[in-house]
């Protein structure tokens, strides 16, 4: 089947002391990193499964080192996996972007990270949809930020490099930066990143039979009250 877009999954090794740290306390390192691994081995998952799509992952980290190793290098064998490159995380998101387009010319970009183990193929494919059809799709996160960037021209991207990462209005700020090289930009649904204990409580409880909620489970007791 010839792809019709690239779904590009940017992610990091989740080696311990590395992932996941603000899950410490009450997780340990080690635990941390597994929901890490958890989380990305089911977004992995969901992006196999979007027909038509050609998988990608630009990767950074000692994939040795981290939890779940072996069954990250498995799932890893269905992807085109390219290296992170650039300075600073918005640098890096405009080179993925690049270096995607670069590997498969001509087909828009759907971009998403390792935070949100609930996204499934459906929504992935909603997500193109509206990236072919509006020129470029983007999902707000909880916190402020975003889960989802489909690009028909992934150079378009390099608006990234001038956005402030990881704060709170780092989705606004993306959206205006969007507008701003003329695009028209489809909203998709808001989801909730998973940072801390409590967005990992209740995206688990959203996806019961995932690995994520499994590596989830052990937090439950150890969380107490934290809702």
């Amino acid at each position: 089947m010839t792809p019709r877009c690239c779904v590009l999954v940017v992610a990091k090794a989740p080696v311990p002391g590395l992932a996941k740290t603000r899950l410490c306390p009450p997780a340990s390192p080690e635990q941390a990193a597994d929901i890490a691994a958890a989380a990305l081995l089911d977004t992995l998952d969901a992006v196999r499964a979007v027909p038509g799509a050609a998988p990608v992952v630009a990767l950074t980290g000692d994939l040795a080192r981290a939890r779940r190793s072996a069954e990250l290098e498995r799932a890893l064998g269905w992807f085109d996996v390219i290296p992170q490159r650039g300075d600073g995380f918005g640098a890096r998101l405009a080179a993925a972007h690049a270096d995607t387009g670069q590997l498969h010319p001509g087909l828009p970009v759907v971009q998403i990270g390792m935070d949100t183990p609930q996204v499934n193929a459906a929504l992935l494919e909603s997500t193109i949809v509206r990236t072919v059809s509006h020129g470029a799709a983007l999902g707000l996160a909880e916190d402020g930020g975003w889960w989802v960037l489909g690009l028909r021209d992934p150079l378009r991207a390099q608006a990234l490099r001038e956005v402030p990462m990881s704060q709170a209005d780092t989705g606004h700020r993306t959206l205006d930066a969007l507008h701003d090289q003329g695009l028209r930009v489809a909203p998709m649904p808001v989801l909730s990143d998973v940072d801390t204990v409590a967005d990992a409580l209740r995206v688990a409880e959203r996806i019961p039979t995932s690995r994520f909620a499994a590596a989830v489970a052990q937090l439950r007791s150890l969380a107490g009250g934290v809702r």
